[in-house]
């Protein structure tokens, strides 16, 4: 007989229908099989009743210091950054979303950034890439508050922070230093928003010292992309193109590109190409703006391409509960995927292929990997997405770190 595990699942289902019991031992999957090892004892047993199991969860894209910060900035950003085709996309961010930065505390940030944490663990998000704004404005403020939560939320959930020169480097004399500070205080990856400066010539000297630092420091980098209705817009071609000088194949993410969505078939094939050379993924955030990536033609050209929630509550989207199931939601009625192969790949666009894009390793169920998941009440894939409920139980390396229940009574 095998050593007792940690931990026994019994009674669940995979994604594609099919029976399965999990064993943890020591944080990792020691059993997965349709049943659990005959004569199987656990120190602490699940039953999933028939629910589905999946990994767990994986935000691409967050705007951490940000969340639930609308009521101090107003509707003025949120307005001209969702209308139409995005034309005042740039200047909502360098105007009317810049103010509330002036306020930054950590007195307010802190439990802000807490709510937004306690809201991804219910909702079983246990990895996030967070962009955290650095620059003259907010300066170190909000990068602090950040940490130092992170810090006491370490053994629950894993955070990419990115240094976020929001405001531009070239627009914003300072930046950079900060940015460079930003990195020594703890910060994990390099952040760009190169689409917003002056010129293509600043565009170009954001992203090289945004991708000549990463590389100089052994990171990653991230960066928000061509976040407009422009198809003259080249910042994602940039980025590419950087990443393979500075020798940053697979280590880079472009978030948003939604420009990509109005480009002519020929350039937008060039520029998947590219991609693949340069090893660069992408998060889309279709809920947060008109316009998107086309999700469907980077998929079916092999690109990695994860779902982000982007935003809780702030100057530019103004709901947002940190469930990336809710998000995949969203995604099913805005790229139109229906089917139940599509449904396939919304689950997939927040677990397996989102760790892809954040360079998380072994994150799908199987033995060996470190034991992330989600055991869910409802018993398929598509009561899943449609509700998208709160996980029943979420477990972080084989330990149980969120339980939910839901009640209703009928009063006929």
């Amino acid at each position: 007989m095998s050593a007792p595990y940690d931990l026994l699942v019994t009674g669940a289902r995979l994604a594609d229908g099919s029976p399965a019991a999990l064993g943890i031992r020591d944080g990792r999957y020691a059993h997965v099989g349709p049943q659990a090892p005959h004569g199987a004892t656990a120190t602490t047993t699940i039953d999933a009743a028939g629910g589905l199991v999946t990994e767990s969860f994986v935000n691409g894209h967050m705007h951490l210091e940000k969340v639930h910060t609308l009521d101090r900035a107003g509707d003025g950003a949120l307005a001209a950054y969702t209308s139409g085709s995005m034309g005042a996309a740039l200047r909502s961010i360098v105007r009317e979303a810049s103010g509330v930065k002036r306020q930054y505390d950590r007195a307010w940030l802190e439990p802000n950034i807490r709510r937004a944490l306690d809201a991804a663990l219910a909702h079983g998000v246990l990895h996030l890439q967070a962009f955290v704004d650095v620059d003259t404005t907010a300066r170190l403020v909000g990068m602090e508050a950040v940490l130092a939560v992170r810090e006491e939320y370490r053994d629950l959930l894993d955070i990419q922070v990115v240094a976020f020169p929001q405001d531009g480097l070239l627009r914003d004399p300072g930046a950079a230093a900060l940015c460079e500070e930003a990195l020594r205080l703890g910060a994990d990856v390099v952040g760009g928003i190169p689409w917003i400066e002056m010129t293509d010539a600043d565009a170009k000297a954001h992203v090289e010292w945004a991708c000549r630092l990463a590389a100089a420091q052994g990171k990653r980098v991230a960066m928000l992309v061509d976040d407009a209705g422009d198809p003259g817009l080249r910042t994602t071609q940039m980025l590419a193109e950087a990443m393979i000088e500075h020798d940053l194949r697979g280590r880079g993410v472009a978030c948003h590109a939604r420009a990509l969505a109005t480009y002519p078939q020929p350039t937008l094939q060039r520029l998947m190409d590219l991609a693949h050379a340069a090893g660069l993924g992408f998060v889309s955030d279709p809920h947060t703006g008109p316009l998107h990536l086309p999700v469907r033609d980077f998929l079916e050209d092999g690109i990695p391409v994860a779902l982000g929630q982007d935003d809780i509550e702030d100057a530019y989207y103004p709901f947002g509960r940190h469930s990336m199931l809710e998000v995949a939601f969203l995604a099913a009625h805005t790229l139109r995927f229906l089917t139940a192969a599509d449904q396939r790949l919304l689950l997939e666009l927040i677990t397996t292929r989102a760790a892809d894009v954040l360079g998380v390793a072994d994150h799908a169920i199987a033995e060996g990997n470190p034991a992330n998941l989600c055991v869910h009440a409802d018993r398929r894939l598509r009561d899943v997405l449609t509700e998208h409920a709160r996980p029943r139980w979420v477990i972080r390396e084989g330990r149980v770190v969120a339980e939910s229940e839901t009640t209703t009574r009928l009063q006929r």
